[in-house]
């Protein structure tokens, strides 16, 4: 350990498997560098993409901590390193970042860095970053979601489908969500939810069609991936958009290209741990800018399942697993 470093806690990884790879453990961090900050993490939610990660099929990119899960952080300015200006000790801020963020500590650049709403406190904020950004750029930066359009997004009681619901309702857009059980689009329709659809054997299209006078959806966010490719495009209006972000039901599926062609309509796909700090960055700003103020007067709220100490990281991944979370499972240090 040298003076320039500190100790920290973390959740750790020891190979790919199950919930007996994660532990806590005591690792060193270096000081901020020029324009970073280090900031004492509250609260880290515990995500899907954690669970790939230790099963060994979703690796932290490059130069990112390898061994450390967390993809979103909450908590306290400690130290600001060489010309960082944004921000100063004992500033509340959250974020994303490419992982490492299950730990005590993280480094992270200031303008990757977001206010936490003022009315808001720290554990409610580790539910927002990654969800809220995640849906912000793929909606509105990506697809170009706009007002009187209709979007449709899958698993809808998740930390994604839960914020996506409450983006398109603060825009006044159609909101439209698929679940396997009905109990979470119930749950869904307190948040805004218009229109909510089971989908327990992988159809929904028909369903989607009916209940919007054949017309179809203008944008589908998609968190599952290749199961759900050709009902997806069946469920598109002309000129529709999909935006995939998560590949949980498949990497491989059969793509109907007459129905693209003939609704003119298009495919991306996006992640946001890869990106470079640029990209980042423009997209932390822009969405202070855009989503801070729908916070603090509460037309968007956090949604949190539960609330558990970092040391049951165990039974918080066995929990997202089980799939019977709603919203999202936030970790606190104890």
């Amino acid at each position: 350990m040298t003076s320039s470093s500190i100790e920290i806690r973390a959740v750790v990884i020891a190979g790919k498997g199950g919930v007996e790879t994660l532990s806590i453990a005591t690792r060193s961090l270096r000081a901020p560098g020029p324009g970073e900050l280090l900031v004492e993490v509250a609260a880290a939610s515990c995500n899907r993409a954690d669970i790939v990660q230790r099963r060994g099929f979703y690796a932290a990119p490059a130069g990112t901590v390898q061994d450390i899960p967390g993809l979103e952080y909450a908590g306290t300015v400690a130290q600001v390193g060489e010309g960082a200006l944004r921000y100063k000790a004992g500033d509340r801020v959250m974020g994303i970042v490419a992982g490492g963020a299950m730990a005590t500590h993280v480094l992270v650049h200031e303008r990757e860095a977001m206010p936490v709403p003022k009315n808001l406190s720290l554990t409610d904020a580790g539910a927002i970053p990654e969800v809220f950004l995640t849906a912000y750029d793929a909606l509105f930066l990506q697809a170009g979601l706009k007002t009187g359009e209709t979007m449709l997004v899958h698993a809808v009681g998740s930390g994604i489908g839960t914020a996506a619901i409450q983006l398109a309702r603060a825009i006044s857009a159609t909101s439209v969500g698929t679940s396997r059980t009905a109990d979470k689009l119930e749950r869904c329709a307190k948040l805004g939810l218009d229109i909510g659809i089971v989908s327990a054997d992988k159809t929904f299209a028909k369903s989607v069609l009916e209940k919007t006078g054949g017309r179809g959806v203008d944008v589908l966010l998609d968190t599952v991936g290749a199961s759900y490719l050709g009902e997806n495009v069946q469920a598109l209006a002309s000129r529709g958009r999909i935006i995939v972000i998560g590949l949980l039901g498949g990497v491989a599926g059969e793509l109907p290209l007459g129905a693209l062609l003939a609704k003119r309509a298009s495919i991306t796909g996006s992640v946001l741990r890869s990106r470079p700090l640029e990209e980042k960055a423009t997209l932390a700003q822009a969405a202070t800018a855009a989503l801070i103020p729908l916070f603090e007067r509460g037309t968007l709220v956090p949604v949190i399942d539960r609330v558990m100490p970092m040391s049951e990281i165990r039974a918080a991944h066995e929990y997202l697993e089980s799939n019977a979370s709603f919203g999202k499972v936030v970790m606190t240090w104890d």
